[in-house]
């Protein structure tokens, strides 16, 4: 069983800074890409941001120069770096991971996982 752990969310004033993580337990054999989702209510889920096992990454133009994503491949962790926030960018963020199982192996082969995702807050 395949289970996203985020935590980093909460309340901030605008001008702030957060910074969200989501590691990946279970016994997987590798992750590729990893990516930050935004939804609020009545919005479908919008990409923020994301980043391939090679470290390549994108951004929404939104956050562009406020957030970087990053990951730790030993520790099957990404993390998101949110400074200068606004209140435009309360929501609750998600986080995905795309992993592979072991070559062999009854489930071989790329599956996506969630993230029970976290609240992001941001008072004027």
């Amino acid at each position: 069983q395949v289970q996203l752990v985020e935590s980093g969310g909460g309340l901030v004033q605008a001008g702030g800074s957060l910074r969200l993580s989501c590691v990946v337990n279970g016994r997987i054999f590798s992750i590729n890409s990893m990516t930050w989702y935004r939804q609020g209510p009545s919005m479908q889920r919008q990409v923020v941001a994301g980043i391939t096992r090679d470290g390549s990454r994108n951004y929404a133009d939104s956050v562009k120069g406020r957030f970087t994503i990053s990951r730790d491949n030993a520790k099957n962790t990404v993390y998101l770096q949110m400074n200068n926030l606004k209140p435009e960018d309360t929501d609750v963020y998600y986080c995905t991971a795309r992993v592979n199982f072991a070559p062999g192996t009854p489930y071989e082969g790329e599956y996506e996982y969630w993230g029970q995702g976290t609240q992001v807050t941001v008072s004027s």
